[in-house]
C-alpha cells in the first residue's frame, strides 16, 4: 500500500531563536516610494517604534527607492521576527498614507483584508549561518546600490550602515570595496 504524501506550500518561516537574519523587503508593485524624504522618515520612525516594543539589533541595512535589505541579530529566546515586520510594515503604512503618501492600486483581495497596497506580503528571509555567511550577506547588503546602478560608488549611496562600517574601520578605504564586493554577486529573493 502507498501513501502519498502532498506537501503544499504554505510560507512558514525559519524558526530558530535568537541569530541572525538576513531579510529583503519590497514595496507594492515595486513602487519607488523611499525616494521621498516623509517614506524615509516614516520607516525610520516605525522601525524604532517597533524596536522599543520587540527590541532587535541592526546589524546591516540598506535602504533603496522600492526595497530594503537588512540583517537583524534577535534576541536569544526570540524568533519572531514575522512579528517585528508587520509591526514596522503597519506602523509605516499608517503614518505615510496620513501624511500624504500613497499606495498603490487596492484589490478586492485586499480590501476583503482590510490591507492597503503599499508592501508587499510577504519578505524573503534567511537565517544567517556561520561568519562567512553573515559576511557575504553584510557585504551584498552594502555593494546593493551599486548592483542597480544608482550610483558609481557605494559610499556615494547615503542610505546605508556601510558608512558606519567604514568609519569603524571594517572595510578599511573606502574605495576598495566596490571591486571586493562586487566579485561574488548573489541574488537574495529580489
Amino acid at each position: 500500500m502507498w501513501v502519498i504524501y502532498v506537501i503544499m506550500p504554505n510560507y512558514l518561516r525559519a524558526g530558530f531563536e535568537g541569530g541572525y537574519y538576513f531579510f529583503t523587503v519590497v514595496t507594492f508593485g515595486r513602487t519607488a516610494i523611499f525616494n521621498t524624504e516623509l517614506a524615509r522618515q516614516c520607516l525610520e520612525q516605525a522601525i524604532r517604534r517597533t524596536q522599543k516594543q520587540h527590541p532587535f539589533e541592526t546589524i546591516a541595512f540598506c535602504l533603496l527607492p522600492n526595497h530594503l535589505h537588512c540583517v537583524w541579530k534577535l534576541p536569544e529566546g526570540d524568533a519572531d521576527f514575522s512579528r517585528r515586520w508587520s509591526s514596522i510594515k503597519g506602523w509605516f503604512s499608517r503614518e505615510y498614507l496620513r501624511s500624504g503618501g500613497r499606495g498603490g492600486h487596492v484589490s478586492a483581495s485586499r480590501k476583503r483584508k482590510a490591507e492597503v497596497s503599499v508592501w508587499q506580503r510577504r519578505f524573503w528571509e534567511h537565517r544567517i549561518r556561520d561568519e562567512k555567511d553573515l559576511q557575504r550577506h553584510v557585504d551584498y547588503i552594502h555593494y546593493n546600490p551599486l548592483r542597480h546602478g544608482l550610483v558609481a560608488k557605494v559610499k556615494d549611496w547615503p542610505w546605508s550602515t556601510y558608512h558606519r562600517y567604514v568609519k569603524e574601520g571594517f572595510y578599511g578605504h573606502a574605495d576598495d570595496f566596490d571591486e571586493i564586493a562586487g566579485t561574488d554577486e548573489k541574488h537574495f529573493g529580489e
